[in-house]
């Protein structure tokens, strides 16, 4: 398949300035393509992951890809799909955001390539120099305002009831402004991004065309949603993101292992790079045994290894293992704690461990697993509870100080499922 016929099957093309000229450019050799992504927040969220492996898509393919860190257009803030105006950031704040951002980034691109290497890009650069004076007269003049009220992205804000103020209406102008500096800059003739962008990326094609009389194209894809049109990446708790430290691996894993069946094919298609041919395998394997969630179970693993590295992933599996009962031996501390995160913790003084220990019926009920000590006896009697995931058989078992794991942790466990984890303190 060419590079287009690719998006295409993989669902990544939404639209195109003019396709018929773009296939032909395309096929005439390498080009270079950009996206930007303004600094919102210190980290980059799942649904930043479709324009990145988009870059990367066109890398393999042998384009070029630069990849924008918004540290001017991150001051001023992007109207686009947003139903009130963003409280604007310090220069502190967007600077701290950028530097978070630019190690993501650097990620997915390779930046070592030998023939196609990868850039990584800050707007700041080039738009900080300009006096205000001189973007009215060499960006501005180019456009008039019944054009700009006529993007979407400004008519849904005019159309509110806090309408949208000269800075936001003013963000077309500068990200115009960044696909003209690397137009003429670094030769790039392709912006992509989702299709909210569209108002933004018509408005550098127009200006490069206005300006520079030369070709440039915009790309667009859909937004990531759920089959029930509902944006993707949202869990209970919040954004998704590919920060560590926001959302854990292991979090991250079971995100992803949990994702519906109406949509899981589409998300192999988009956010992995596997092929066609093992991808329409799943879908099949799906059809005839939905039950192993082999889709997912893939989907989770090739987007956790790309986002968190191998070795995080077999951490985040190892974690899940335990989340269903699997033993313990040879767990890190690491993988523990992933776990400790997603269970109902309680605190314990660590000298009621000493001998002869407390008993388990009393833990259980101090945990909350059972509201009696009646009812934690005929729970182990019926063998649905386990001490650190080995099932315990004796109603008379006693807990000390030799159950501990890491020196601080007892993991209890009712039933298949329903865990709680005690702490010990002092």
């Amino acid at each position: 398949m060419t590079l287009l016929d690719e998006l295409h099957w993989r669902g990544l093309y939404a639209d195109c300035t003019d396709l018929d000229a773009l296939t032909k450019r395309l096929a005439e050799g390498p080009t270079t393509l950009y996206c930007g992504f303004d600094p919102t927040a210190d980290s980059l969220h799942v649904g930043n992951l479709v324009p990145l492996l988009a870059l990367r898509r066109f890398q393999l393919f042998g384009h070029h890809p630069i990849a924008l860190a918004g540290g001017a257009t991150g001051m001023v803030g992007d109207p686009s799909g947003k139903s009130s105006e963003r409280n604007l950031q310090t220069s502190e704040q967007v600077a701290h955001n950028i530097a978070c951002i630019k190690k993501q980034l650097a990620t997915f691109l390779d930046f070592e390539a030998s023939a196609n290497p990868a850039r990584l890009v800050d707007n700041a650069s080039w738009t900080g120099p300009v006096t205000f004076l001189e973007f009215l007269r060499d960006v501005g003049k180019y456009f008039s305002v019944n054009q700009m009220i006529a993007k979407d992205s400004v008519r849904s804000r005019l159309e509110s009831e806090g309408g949208i103020s000269y800075t936001e209406f003013s963000y077309m102008l500068l990200q115009a402004f960044d696909f003209c500096y690397l137009r003429q800059s670094a030769h790039c003739e392709i912006q992509v991004g989702a299709t909210d962008q569209w108002g933004n990326i018509t408005a550098g094609t127009d200006l490069i065309r206005k300006k520079l009389g030369v070709p440039a194209w915009g790309l667009t894809f859909p937004l990531l949603t759920k089959s029930d049109g509902t944006k993707y990446g949202k869990s209970a708790s919040g954004a998704v993101w590919l920060d560590p430290v926001r959302t854990t691996p292991y979090r991250f894993y079971q995100f992803f292992v949990q994702a519906e069946d109406a949509d899981v094919v589409k998300l192999l298609k988009v956010l992995t790079f596997l092929s066609q041919e093992e991808i329409g395998a799943l879908a099949t394997e799906m059809k005839n045994n939905p039950g192993a969630r082999a889709a997912q179970k893939t989907l989770a693993r090739e987007v956790t290894t790309l986002v968190h590295g191998k070795s995080a992933c077999d951490d985040a599996l190892r974690a899940s293992e335990i989340m269903f009962g699997g033993g313990l031996d040879g767990v890190s501390d690491a993988v523990f704690q992933d776990v400790v995160g997603e269970i109902p913790t309680k605190d314990f003084e660590r000298a009621k461990l000493d001998a002869p220990g407390t008993p388990l019926l009393d833990l259980l009920v101090h945990a909350g697993l059972a509201p009696s000590r009646g009812q934690a006896r005929k729970d182990i009697e019926g063998g649905g509870i386990s001490v650190n995931n080995v099932r315990a058989a004796d109603a008379a078992r006693v807990v000390t100080a030799h159950d501990l794991l890491f020196g601080k942790y007892v993991l209890l466990r009712k039933g298949k499922r329903t865990y709680a984890v005690l702490r010990v303190v002092g």
